[in-house]
């Protein structure tokens, strides 16, 4: 019998994007059974619409990290997680 509990990630936006979801983050919930790679992660906030559709559109510099470390959109999202959606940052 596979565990049914769910998988709890917290979402921090950072940058523009916090300004834009009018938010600094929020935590969500995924079947265990499915765990969330990171495309299906943005996959799924784009697919709210409005500003989440336009700003993790395809194409849109958007980076991502989970605690703290850079990930690729083939990255597993694992239960207790810190997801963290950003701008790249420019240096002078």
């Amino acid at each position: 019998m596979r565990d049914q509990s769910p998988v709890t990630v917290r979402l921090v936006y950072l940058a523009r994007l916090r300004e834009a979801f009018s938010s600094q983050g929020e935590s969500i919930e995924w079947r265990r059974a499915d765990p969330p790679t990171v495309a299906k992660l943005l996959a799924t906030l784009r697919a709210r619409g409005g500003a989440f559709s336009s700003e993790l559109a395809s194409g849109r510099a958007v980076r991502v990290a989970i605690n703290h470390a850079v990930a690729r959109p083939d990255d597993v999202v694992q239960d207790g997680d810190e997801v963290a959606l950003f701008p790249p940052v420019t240096g002078g």
